[in-house]
């Protein structure tokens, strides 16, 4: 409706169809259709009628769920939680498994995420601007594709993860980790670890790269919860990764150039860039600050957690096990 409004509005100053299309990033076949199909021999075109014809054509079903009039609770109650850094799949989640008093009563109180994400970028949610509160703040929702290739480096004594332990590739046990570097502007790094299991995540600020800050931080992770936490780590084969031999956890590296092998630290990266985007300088930024900013990711509700967070999971484990001490 709000495009057929500026159309009708441009129209009405004399605009060119040519430069309708332009403004509203469409094509200019769409526009002069829209136009040709909703105007007659003397009336010009109207927005209002134009969207009530277009709405009996595609037979009301094909409305998108947060563009129904009676839905007006579900798109205050999804936008809200957009609004305050939640993801779609966030939101669709705890839509199913808790959905707020406000909606227990109404015939529509649960959306999918895919539902979510295409309002924000095709349908009216697009108008709000709110894929600038999505994680990567993406204009145009774009499809995996290639990914920055690494700098070869020779690790020694490495063993590929491919003599990982089966039990640590289906996520079956606590213990197993996968470690990384996320990069910035300035000299100093994070140095991010991520458990597979319980999503647990742990971020340590680095002064540089070296391997040496690197596995210093890594082994103020593992001093951060008892040793029968850790029984693995996946590294990829960053410079980074060298003095892999320090640390008494085994490791297991990646094959070269793919990443998408330790998945998990990848995605957890990206939440982080939420935080910290790519330009941000650590230099200046405090280790109390970085620990704020792990809570915040730990206390995130995780869907391959039935909704519950790092921590609460972990917690429940911490209980457990002094429960069978």
């Amino acid at each position: 409706m709000y495009e057929r409004e500026q159309i009708e509005s441009w129209l009405r100053i004399g605009r060119e169809k040519t430069w309708i299309a332009t403004q509203l990033h469409r094509d200019y076949s769409i526009i002069k259709r829209e136009i040709k199909r909703n105007s007659g021999e003397v009336l010009p075109y109207n927005a209002q009628e134009a969207h009530y014809y277009a709405a009996r054509r595609r037979k009301k079903t094909n409305v998108r769920k947060l563009e129904k009039w009676q839905n007006e609770k579900l798109v205050a109650y999804v936008t809200t939680e957009l609004e305050a850094g939640k993801s779609p799949e966030q939101i669709a989640g705890r839509l199913k498994e808790y959905p707020p008093k406000e909606l227990r009563q109404c015939k529509n109180k649960t959306v999918s995420y895919e539902s979510i994400y295409n309002w924000i970028y095709v349908g009216e949610g697009r108008f709000g601007g709110l894929y600038k509160k999505l994680r990567r703040k993406q204009r145009i929702r774009k499809p995996k594709l290639a990914r920055k290739k690494q700098v070869k480096t020779i690790i020694k004594e490495k063993v590929s993860i491919h003599q990982r332990p089966e039990i640590a590739n289906i996520r079956e046990r606590i213990g197993d980790w996968e470690t990384d570097s996320v990069i910035f502007s300035g000299k100093s790094i994070l140095s991010v670890q991520y458990e597979r299991k319980t999503k647990l995540c742990r971020l340590h600020k680095c002064e540089d790269k070296s391997a040496a800050r690197s596995e210093e931080a890594l082994r103020d992770s593992i001093e951060s919860l008892p040793r029968n936490f850790w029984l693995s780590i996946t590294r990829d084969n960053g410079s980074e990764n060298v003095l892999h031999t320090e640390t008494e956890v085994p490791s297991y590296f990646c094959d070269t150039y793919s990443s998408w092998q330790k998945g998990g630290v990848e995605n957890l990266n990206g939440l982080i860039r939420e935080y910290f985007p790519k330009k941000s300088n650590l230099d200046n930024i405090e280790e109390s600050y970085v620990y704020e900013i792990q809570e915040k990711l730990n206390n995130r509700a995780r869907k391959a957690l039935n909704y519950l967070t790092p921590n609460e999971v972990i917690t429940l484990e911490l209980e457990k096990g002094a429960l069978n001490s």
